[in-house]
């Protein structure tokens, strides 16, 4: 139990995608400035991550590396990412229209999202069992959602600030997505004093 914990909040913390490997940019910034956008595409990647790494994991093991074709994993995995962000995609448009109308272009975007094809790839060369691999892709989508949450509450209070003018809009963005990504460096030492 202790190593899916460590795995857990390694990449939600540690390692989270956006703010210490920088996967996954274009939907940060793009749908960080509502809260509602955010949560409702965090939850998205969650969903994409956690079904993608359930059907990849038993093709990579099971088909394309017992038979020699493990070079075929980025395309097949896209694959996989694309069908099931169309599934996601019919759903939201019947069940949830303000919210799909919300998310706009990004959603149909988390079929290239590096972040999701990060993760698979991610998975396979860290060697780790389905169960670990399961633990890995959730939390990296719940690292992906504190960081939106946490990014979406950033440019609300910028909106109200005072900005010189030069640094308003994309500048001040960056520069305020990389102080939020140096204060998660702060966590190595403390996950480590944890389970080290």
């Amino acid at each position: 139990m202790k190593e899916f914990l460590i795995i857990l909040f390694s990449v939600i913390l540690i390692d989270n995608l956006v703010l210490s490997k920088f996967l996954g940019i274009c939907s940060f910034i793009g749908l960080s400035k509502n809260l509602k956008n955010a949560m409702g595409m965090s939850a998205a990647v969650i969903f994409v991550m956690f079904v993608a790494t359930a059907v990849t994991y038993p093709i990579f093991y099971g088909l394309l590396e017992p038979n020699g074709l493990s070079y075929l994993q980025t395309v097949i995995f896209i694959l996989v990412i694309a069908s099931v962000v169309q599934i996601l995609e019919a759903i939201l448009r019947k069940a949830f229209p303000p919210l799909y109308q919300g998310m706009g272009i990004y959603l149909p975007l988390i079929t290239t999202n590096c972040a999701i094809l990060g993760v698979m790839l991610i998975n396979m060369t860290e060697g780790y069992t389905f169960l670990q691999a399961i633990f890995s892709s959730v939390g990296a989508g719940i690292g992906f959602m504190l960081a939106m949450f946490l990014f979406a509450g950033v440019r609300s209070k910028m909106e109200h600030s005072d900005i010189p003018h030069f640094m308003r809009g994309l500048p001040i963005t960056f520069v305020a997505a990389a102080i939020v990504s140096v204060s998660f460096m702060g966590f190595k030492g403390i996950i480590e004093n944890l389970f080290g």
